[in-house]
């Protein structure tokens, strides 16, 4: 079993309204789609839920005016943070993409987190000649940086390999805050300051950032691989 984890990047023209918002303003730092059912329905419609750290006011209003959004129903964690549910009508323009995924034997693996740019990361499992042909049939319009590659225990990819960039950035904002010494010089508000973000975005960023790394870690280097007890 194999797995593959890329970055795709859409032209303005296939984007959701939502990813275009994402672009074009400062108003979402970050955004991760944690699960969707968008398969095989006949009426037409798909399910997300979404999180997301952003100006709610102005996320409410670029949502409400979207076509193709049926409704949502947002539920705040704090003052920038919220889950949005959200019935949406299938665009031609998805189906377009999603079609590199049909009639192959793939698994996308949660969360899909996008960035800045409203490009996205996605982790994706199955069978080595199933990946191959995913990256054959991705529309030429779309660009495709393939990060990591490899058996899906990931015991022989890069340790960092999986991190999306600002995973990674908050990392380093932590190292440099004095975030992991010990004793520690500083907290997630110091990370969250330097990444210009939430304290609890922060905190996801480095929580996700931590278990993926130590997770290969221990996969690499763990009881089977150890001798003697060291």
């Amino acid at each position: 079993m194999k797995y593959l984890d890329i970055r795709l990047s859409q032209p303005d023209w296939m984007l959701h309204p939502m990813q275009q918002f994402i672009r074009e303003t400062n108003a979402v730092r970050y955004e991760e789609l944690l699960t969707w059912n968008v398969v095989g329905r006949e009426d037409g419609l798909e399910y997300e839920l979404f999180y997301a750290d952003a100006d709610r006011g102005t996320y409410e209003d670029a949502i409400k005016a979207v076509d193709s959004v049926r409704w949502y129903d947002l539920t705040p964690i704090d003052d920038d943070t919220f889950y949005v549910y959200v019935c949406q009508e299938t665009r031609p323009e998805d189906v377009r993409w999603r079609e590199a995924f049909a009639a192959l034997d793939l698994v996308v693996v949660p969360p899909i987190v996008y960035d800045s740019e409203a490009d996205f990361y996605v982790t994706i499992v199955g069978a080595g000649d199933d990946l191959q042909a995913l990256l054959e049939r991705v529309p030429d319009e779309i660009g495709v940086d393939v990060r990591a590659i490899g058996e899906y225990d990931r015991r022989h990819a890069p340790l960092s390999g999986d991190l999306t960039d600002r995973q990674f950035e908050a990392l380093e904002a932590a190292v440099d805050a004095g975030y992991f010494e010990v004793p520690r010089e500083s907290g997630v508000d110091a990370v969250a300051d330097e990444l210009k973000c939430a304290s609890s975005t922060a905190g996801r960023l480095l929580q996700r950032a931590q278990a993926q790394v130590v997770r290969r870690v221990v996969d690499r280097y763990g009881r089977e691989t150890r001798v003697d007890g060291r």
